[in-house]
């Protein structure tokens, strides 16, 4: 069985693209223009995963969220405004697992889709890592572990490097890592939004909050605290600088 993906979008254009580089990838997909119509399609079939937009003809994509939300648990990924802070909080509140802001790149688009899909088939005792082969790419080398009452991830693995959340314990082929609160945090941080970069100014508000008032080159510092517990001590390559960007830990 393969990943069916159902596209709610009502420009066609776009829709049409985001249809185009899913299947590339390996995925089936269906398209919706209009949310009265998306729903009905997303209640009679049986898809993996959802891309919905939220400003949608005849029914907008939170009303189809919360409608879907309390027949069935399908995975929705949100495509939102950049300045739409309420409609994400919204969407979050009523079941969604992600959101991503138009303009996107489409990388960071398939990065999610990845990651939703491993979250879901570990967050749901009836699927199989094996009935989803498209997966296999790209994510072969991540597990995750996911808490079945909170949804929340709860231990991740990635060449063999394993951050255990619950005992707030990292470690490399059973030896433990000694890492500071902050350290962990910016891990974990890293860990959770596996092939997407996060800026600077991202991973400072995760690990020092956002009252935190100072440079974002402390965030520099923490990495290379990491790399130096980690990457170096282990010639491993797990933390990736993107240059004027930020830093990731890719799945390959």
């Amino acid at each position: 069985m393969g990943v069916k993906i159902l596209v709610v979008e009502d420009e066609e254009k776009l829709a049409r693209f985001i249809e185009l580089e899913l299947k590339h990838e390996g995925y089936e997909v269906e398209k919706a223009h209009d949310g009265r119509v998306a729903l009905d399609m997303a209640l009679a079939g049986d898809y993996t995963l959802i891309l919905l937009d939220i400003m949608l003809p005849g029914l907008n994509g939170l009303e189809v969220l919360r409608r879907l939300q309390n027949e069935k648990p399908t995975p929705v990924i949100l495509l939102t405004a950049r300045d739409a802070v309420m409609d994400k909080v919204s969407g979050l509140d009523a079941g969604a697992i992600d959101y991503i802001t138009k303009p996107f790149a489409i990388e960071e688009l398939l990065a999610r889709i990845r990651v939703a899909l491993k979250t879901h088939c570990n967050n749901n005792q009836n699927a199989d890592l094996k009935d989803y082969p498209e997966l296999n790419d790209g994510l072969d080398n991540l597990n995750i572990s996911v808490n079945k009452e909170s949804g929340q991830s709860e231990i991740f693995m990635i060449k063999d490097l394993v951050l255990d959340v619950p005992k707030h314990r990292v470690s490399y082929r059973g030896e433990e890592i000694e890492l500071t609160n902050r350290e962990f945090l910016m891990l974990k941080t890293l860990l959770e939004n596996i092939d997407i970069v996060l800026s600077r100014d991202t991973l400072l508000e995760k690990v020092c909050g956002y009252d935190y008032v100072g440079e974002t080159n402390v965030v520099d510092v923490y990495i290379r605290y990491l790399r130096t517990k980690i990457d170096e001590k282990y010639d491993i390559k797990l933390i990736q600088t993107i240059r004027g960007v930020g830093y990731v830990i890719k799945s390959e």
